[in-house]
């Protein structure tokens, strides 16, 4: 009886550590190689301020998530993001500033969604930056 219970105490720790480490954390080049090769949808969660601050990552969508007090409609958020979606199993990468959002919201989607396949670009657009990555400008052709 004992061992049961030490089994299934163990096991449900086990399975609580497998899905809170499901949100992968990428380096700008590994960001760039998963959308090369699997064609990861880039979700640029900042605010447009942001945006057009700095640019965004080439080939990532700007999909605001928190607003400037903090605020979000995740259902509103996700009903976007499936619009943009390839197919379900399409890995998603979210970039924010630091790295801190794009890590709540992906745990969010992996934790409490169950999705599969959400990355988080590492240190966020400050790291892009400082690694010398392209970004592309707000324009009146790309809007932010």
């Amino acid at each position: 009886m004992i061992f049961r219970i030490f089994l299934g105490t163990f096991m449900a720790l086990l399975s609580f550590n497998i899905f809170s480490t499901e949100l992968g954390q990428l380096s700008p080049q590994q960001l760039t190689q998963l959308h090369q090769q699997k064609k990861a949808l880039i979700l640029d969660i900042r605010t447009p301020e942001e945006w057009k601050a700095t640019g965004i990552i080439p080939n990532s969508h700007p999909l605001q998530f928190f607003d400037k007090k903090g605020n979000n409609d995740p259902d509103k958020w996700l009903a976007e993001v499936k619009k943009l979606q390839a197919d379900k199993d399409q890995p998603i990468v979210l970039v924010c500033r630091s790295g801190n959002r794009s890590s709540m919201v992906g745990k969010l989607l992996t934790q409490k969604l169950k999705m599969n396949n959400i990355h988080h670009l590492s240190n966020g657009m400050s790291h892009w930056l400082k690694s010398s990555q392209p970004v592309e400008k707000c324009t009146a052709t790309l809007s932010c």
